[in-house]
């Protein structure tokens, strides 16, 4: 392992255990930092109910007042998960009413995007909302060191991902796509546990000049970006524990794999892919079937770039 690697390792990979909840209060009212958690939704009434009260029940108290605001954007849901997360006292956003002279693109970078521009706080965190057995420690971890670091600008969640009843066998794309990607081109990021994990959080003033891949490249497309804007010691890491969640199937993952491929291919080339899709196999009645899917190619600018938050902030 790179010499830098080892060091960042020692020095910017923490427990939630490393920082108590007083002691990161006592840190926001140090430096006056207000904190967002922003919550991207897809039908998931089944868990981002129990996500949202949780947070708000030990992290939104006025004895730990560590989280200002919680914000659940909704990208489109057929199912009761805004009429959910409003009940248990999230504030709903749905996606196409936040800069609507943009239409909006699928992805989860884009609702990220867009949360930028309905959220205030000076740190935003992010939490994906299919998250089950959710702890709190999963907010407190990540926003710990902005408050108590001041050279760090980015943190992601570390933590175990079973598969089934398999220990350590989620993260198949972590695996197979983004880990050996990130180890051949930007092997500064290699020390990373979970570089595309949902669960991350960072200062506004990072996340405002970083372009946001509208799909599922969102998340090594920030850490790569934000590697060359602010460089590797404003980054870390926090171990929250074990992370359950739904699953995707071998299809699905094999479509955000390309989209990945995809994030990284521009940032090494700022090339253009010479066939912009992904056909799969499925068996139907005459046998296997192709189905094609087009990979994510748009990205949208930074945050600081757009006419409506430069207004909102001089406001």
């Amino acid at each position: 392992m790179l010499e830098d690697v080892e060091r960042w390792l020692s020095t910017r990979s923490w427990s939630v255990e490393d920082r108590p909840l007083k002691k990161l209060i006592a840190a926001k009212r140090a430096t006056g930092s207000t904190v967002s958690v922003v919550l991207p939704a897809l039908n998931e009434e089944e868990t981002v109910g129990e996500i949202v009260a949780i947070i708000r029940r030990e992290l939104m108290t006025r004895k730990v007042p560590l989280v200002d605001e919680i914000v659940v954007i909704d990208s489109g849901s057929t199912d009761r998960t805004s009429e959910v997360a409003a009940e248990a006292g999230a504030r709903v956003v749905h996606r196409d009413e936040i800069l609507p002279r943009l239409p909006a693109v699928p992805g989860k970078g884009e609702v990220l995007w867009r949360s930028l521009l309905v959220t205030r706080g000076d740190i935003v965190a992010f939490v994906d909302a299919d998250l089950k057995e959710f702890s709190a420690d999963f907010v407190s971890g990540i926003v710990g060191p902005l408050l108590t670091e001041p050279g760090v600008d980015l943190v992601k969640a570390m933590y175990d991902r079973p598969l089934g009843s398999a220990a350590g066998q989620g993260g198949r794309v972590t695996e197979l796509m983004a880990r050996p990607l990130l180890n051949m081109h930007w092997p500064q990021l290699a020390g990373f546990v979970q570089p595309l994990g949902g669960e991350y959080a960072a200062r506004r003033s990072l996340l405002e000049q970083l372009p946001f891949p509208v799909g599922y490249g969102v998340e090594l497309g920030m850490l790569v970006d934000a590697l060359h804007l602010v460089g590797l010691d404003a980054l870390a890491q926090v171990d929250v524990g074990v992370r359950k969640h739904r699953h995707q199937d071998g299809q699905a993952l094999g479509r955000m794999s390309a989209a990945i491929y995809r994030t990284a291919q521009l940032r090494l080339a700022r090339g253009h892919m010479i066939r912009p899709s992904l056909t799969q196999f499925e068996r139907g009645e005459n046998g296997f079937e192709p189905r094609t899917y087009s990979v994510d190619m748009e990205e949208r600018p930074p945050m600081a770039e757009i006419e409506e938050y430069v207004e909102r902030k001089a406001a």
